[in-house]
């Protein structure tokens, strides 16, 4: 599959799904994949890593998963938090059958797969978790961050993972230099798990 198959809208490679477990230690979910779907026939090490070691998401509230794919990170979310909402969003049409397929067949009702449009614009989340797009281009990267970091809601915290050798630490020193309070709170297997928490007081974006 093309590096950028995922990232289009409508995927041009054949359909050709499967079934795979996603087995942690508070959760076990039966999850279809499919081509043209970041990851598809895997759980990638990245969202492994940040399922693994992400603080809790609060109870209640709106959550985001920002580039759901297959929706791991969603359908772990809704685990975590069955009184909030969790708002998995991609702009892959394919990924987003496969996310709300997925939460149906695992009682998750309380996951909403939509296109990044379909958000309320007064949307504000109490976390937000992602294993963000870098291959889409540092301008197109920064450009997504700031859109939705920017509806982080007070007291909320945002979660990213990223490769060590695709740019997470310039990646986590951007942040910081953008107001964000950067964390890093597990490093393994090359890649970085950051904890984002509002920006420091009086910086603007």
């Amino acid at each position: 599959m093309s590096s950028a198959q995922y990232f289009e809208r409508t995927p041009t490679v054949g359909s050709k799904p499967s079934t795979i477990t996603l087995a942690l230690a508070d959760t076990t979910l039966t999850l279809t994949t499919d081509r043209g779907v970041f990851a598809h026939g895997s759980i990638d090490v990245g969202t492994r890593l940040l399922l693994q070691e992400a603080p809790s998401p609060p109870a209640h509230g709106d959550l985001l998963d920002l580039g759901c794919g297959y929706g791991p990170m969603a359908l772990t979310m809704a685990t975590r938090s069955p009184q909030g909402t969790v708002w998995a969003v991609d702009i892959n049409e394919r990924a987003l059958a496969l996310c709300a397929q997925n939460a149906a067949a695992n009682g998750l009702l309380h996951v909403r797969a939509v296109t990044p449009d379909q958000v309320p614009d007064e949307m504000r989340f109490a976390a937000i978790w992602s294993n963000p797009p870098i291959r889409i281009g540092k301008a197109a990267l920064h450009a997504l961050l700031d859109r939705w970091l920017g509806r982080l809601d007070d007291g909320g915290i945002a979660v990213l993972v990223v490769q060590k050798h695709l740019g997470a630490d310039s990646l986590a020193m951007w942040l910081s230099e953008r107001g964000w309070l950067v964390e890093r709170v597990a490093a393994r297997h090359g890649y970085r798990v950051l904890a984002l928490t509002q920006r420091a007081t009086g910086t603007q974006p």
